[in-house]
């Protein structure tokens, strides 16, 4: 099995993370946005580095093996906190596994709960329906998600 690795954005290479955030498969389960640049790519990270300093956040690249599969994090959306995963499509299996590392990285930070946003075109995932306390519909950047508020106490216990 391909060893996952989390690294700090500064160990990354904006051109090569460029490839996985322009990859058209992978942008239609995101927010619209423009196509990254080399410009904004560095903007773009400029702004996660932030992002992970903030109390509450970490943010990492992730990679598979050697391979710069995308990246993952727990992030604030504005009016809580949130676990993100955008991982290329050859990767998606393994999204589980950085899921579950993101919930212990959450609870590590202190939180009791987080939210889990999936693009509305995406089919309902019952298990984690059945863990959430909470479902959303909620617009983010223009987009329609569901939003799953998950105890972090349910997920341990399941």
């Amino acid at each position: 099995m391909n060893k996952i690795k989390l690294l700090s954005f500064d160990q990354v290479d904006p051109e090569d993370l460029l490839l996985v955030v322009n990859d058209q498969v992978l942008r239609a389960h995101l927010v619209d946005h423009a196509y990254f640049d080399s410009v904004t790519i560095n903007d773009w990270m400029n702004g996660k580095v932030q992002m992970d300093s903030m109390p509450g956040c970490r943010i990492r690249a992730v990679f598979i093996g050697e391979i710069l599969a995308g990246w993952c994090g727990v992030q604030s959306d504005g009016n809580a906190f949130e676990i993100a995963i955008v991982i290329s499509k050859q990767f998606w299996g393994l999204g589980i596994s950085i899921f579950s590392t993101l919930i212990g990285w959450s609870k590590e930070l202190g939180h009791r709960e987080f939210r889990f946003h999936l693009l509305d075109t995406r089919p309902e995932y019952k298990v984690i329906k059945k863990l959430a306390t909470k479902v959303l519909k909620t617009e983010l950047m223009g987009r329609h998600f569901t939003t799953y508020i998950i105890s972090i106490d349910n997920w341990r216990n399941e």
